[in-house]
């Protein structure tokens, strides 16, 4: 193989020229082998792009080894209706009708949600499959750029030098599309379109109606700009979400997917369905939908919204008459009370009401000391979720909220909790 050429300028810029138009012409073969690899599990996507890109840069440069098979392609084979077929008109007419099968069968499949019911065990057989489709699109396309290679240049070298180039340059551009592809499902069904105008394009250049590669390339231009301002809204959307929290998001969601008529700002593409059938449906009620909303936003609640005030506890001091406390115990319909010296601030404990009864049974008085449970201490900032997690764990389910500086705020139990996802009306005392 001659590289005299290597020292005329004008076949380095045909060099250039010719790799551009190569990368042009390949662009919808690359598409087409992202949007077949698709199909594939994650592991063997990689491996079918470059082995697809391989066989496309190996039928390439063999057809440009045949340069004389090539240009005998041209040559007249038989006449339809005064239309002369030659054997590069068969092969457009064919190429192009099967583009226009495969476009329309992914189309079909991807608008149907087909791919996503695949059977898992069927994926050697699914991997070859790809392979022998991308084999017949290389063949196609290979001949499209061999065919404008040849027009172009002379040098055989130069020919070949550029669809290396060509194809490593889409080589290291398939891992990109792929996943720009798997991130924007709409641009699959685009770049689906866009195969489909190929394909019939193709496919009428074979019986004789060409049409200009501008028109096309004008179409799809205009199309990708076009997607290109769906993409930007989509994405100036997301930010506009990213401003609301994301358990305000998922409430919003879910409560639309009940069937609540209130704004959901986090409902997406895919579900907008369900939330419209959901809304025809009505199935969940609205006082079942208030409680979802109050248990989602558990977390985000602080304890000190659900508390019983400070002012309203019922409390024992230890240090007070036993009549006393036994008038307490008995006449404040309490299940558990705090119990302190002095003052609840210094609070020893949480005494609960029937041991007290059974003590008072037994011993004739009410001793609160003899039955007390350590306490729940929870600082007030803390969320309603953090203070039904440590109730759960404790003995008596009664938890005391304190300030920075250690002051008992008030008491949330778990009737306190009830209320706020049922919401119910509080209670006027608690203990």
């Amino acid at each position: 193989m001659a590289f005299d050429w290597m020292a005329d300028p004008t076949a380095w810029f045909g060099l250039g020229t010719l790799v551009v138009l190569e990368i042009v012409l390949g662009i919808d073969n690359l598409v087409f082998i992202a949007i077949l690899t698709d199909r594939l599990p994650p592991e063997r996507r990689q491996k079918a792009r470059l082995l697809g890109l391989g066989l496309a840069l190996f039928m390439r440069l063999a057809l440009l080894a045949g340069i004389a098979w090539i240009a005998s392609l041209t040559a007249p084979l038989f006449h339809v209706l005064d239309i002369a077929f030659s054997g590069r008109d068969l092969i457009l007419i064919g190429g192009g009708l099967f583009l226009l099968f495969k476009a329309t069968t992914e189309l079909h499949q991807r608008l149907e949600g087909a791919a996503e019911n695949r059977p898992s065990g069927t994926a050697p057989a699914v991997f070859w499959q790809v392979i022998v489709q991308i084999v017949v699109l290389d063949a196609i396309f290979s001949l499209d750029s061999v065919i404008t290679a040849v027009g172009m240049v002379r040098e055989l070298s130069v020919m070949m030098t550029a669809v290396v180039i060509a194809v490593l340059v889409m080589m290291v551009a398939s891992r990109p599309l792929m996943d720009f592809i798997g991130a924007h499902p709409t641009v699959v069904i685009l770049c689906l379109g866009f195969l489909l105008m190929i394909g019939f394009s193709l496919a009428i250049e074979g019986v004789g109606f060409h049409i200009p590669k501008g028109y096309l390339y004008a179409a799809i231009t205009f199309s990708i700009l076009i997607e290109a301002l769906n993409q930007i809204g989509r994405r100036n959307r997301r930010r506009q979400l990213a401003t609301i929290r994301p358990r305000e998001r998922a409430a919003a969601v879910v409560l639309r997917l009940l069937g609540s008529r209130s704004p959901a700002p986090g409902i997406d593409d895919a579900v907008a369905p369900l939330v419209a059938a959901s809304d025809a449906a009505q199935v969940f009620k609205p006082q079942e939908r208030a409680m979802v909303k109050s248990v989602i936003m558990l977390a985000d609640q602080p304890a000190h919204s659900i508390m019983t005030p400070r002012d309203e506890v019922v409390w024992l001091d230890i240090e007070a008459p036993e009549a006393d406390v036994r008038r307490i115990v008995l006449t404040a319909g309490r299940s558990r009370f705090p119990v302190a010296r002095g003052r609840l601030d210094a609070v020893l404990g949480m005494a609960l009401t029937r041991d007290m009864l059974a003590g008072l049974m037994e011993r004739g008085a009410v001793d609160p000391a003899r039955t007390l449970h350590e306490p729940v201490v929870v600082p007030d900032t803390a969320s309603v979720l953090d203070v039904m997690e440590r109730l759960r764990r404790a003995s008596v389910q009664m938890a005391l909220l304190v300030d920075t500086a250690g002051t008992i705020t008030g008491l949330v139990t778990p009737d306190d909790i009830l209320r706020a996802i049922a919401d119910f009306p509080a209670a006027p005392t608690a203990g």
